[in-house]
């Protein structure tokens, strides 16, 4: 491990000690992938609790950690606000990037940790936020590049996100993790090896760094710079033994 990883995980195991000395329920920041590979490829057992993580919504992509003594394990709830970032006038709004929302929020002097994931639906952004920051980010955020903007809470109760999907079809020699990457991304095989051998590519955030990796139905892939997807299974299996399969892209 290199030495931010190591700060990480003890870090990730001095919650867990306060949360069992304490009987608290004590919580990360915002986790990216990287970080979640490192919660989960640390064994169990050094753990002094047992832990969930969520982001705010299924399937987020930066998760905080909740470690839980056994008393509250089903008794606890994030510190996670969503606010919902809209154009003062819809018609004149720019067309705004994840980047450009990233950027003036980070220009506020927000650490990236605090943070979740930035959903762009309909014009508006959504942001996952540690709780503390919600009433500082809807009172000083005004302005995305040369946009107006004004930022509300949602109610997290009743937020609900279905992430759109392509539905991909194709065959493939076997379920290995280069193959269904080279299905679902317009590279080939030779350019996208690079990429789990180089530590880009997750399956339900554990770094897999095995271009032979078999990947189960249901898991989630997912490529840094590139997206994810998830393998719903196979369909059929054609006459020369390749196999028809299911796959999922988020876009």
């Amino acid at each position: 491990m290199q030495k931010e990883e190591i700060v990480l995980q003890k870090r990730l195991l001095e919650l867990s000690r306060v949360a069992y000395q304490k009987g608290i329920v004590t919580y990360s920041d915002f986790l990216n992938l990287n970080e979640l590979n490192i919660l989960h490829t640390t064994p169990k057992n050094e753990f002094f609790t047992q832990y969930e993580t969520f982001g705010g919504y299924s399937d987020s992509e930066r998760q905080m950690v909740a470690f839980l003594p056994d008393a509250l394990y089903y008794a606890h709830f994030y510190p996670i606000k969503v606010l919902k970032i809209s154009p003062l006038q819809k018609k004149f709004a720019e067309s705004l990037s994840h980047r450009d929302y990233l950027g003036a929020i980070l220009n506020l002097g927000i650490d990236r940790c605090k943070l979740g994931d930035i959903l762009l639906i309909d014009g508006d952004a959504y942001l996952f936020v540690q709780e503390s920051l919600a009433d500082f980010i809807c009172r000083n955020l005004t302005r995305i590049r040369h946009t107006s903007v004004y930022v509300e809470v949602e109610d997290e109760q009743t937020f609900s996100y279905t992430p759109a999907i392509e539905e991909i079809k194709g065959t493939v020699a076997s379920v290995r993790l280069d193959s269904l990457l080279s299905l679902v991304f317009p590279a080939s095989r030779s350019k996208l090896v690079p990429l789990i051998e180089g530590g880009r590519v997750f399956v339900n955030g554990k770094l897999i760094t095995t271009n032979s990796y078999n990947v189960k139905e249901n898991d989630i892939v997912s490529v840094r710079k590139l997206g994810r997807f998830r393998y719903k299974g196979v369909l059929s299996q054609t006459k020369k033994g390749r196999y028809y399969v299911l796959l999922e892209k988020y876009i």
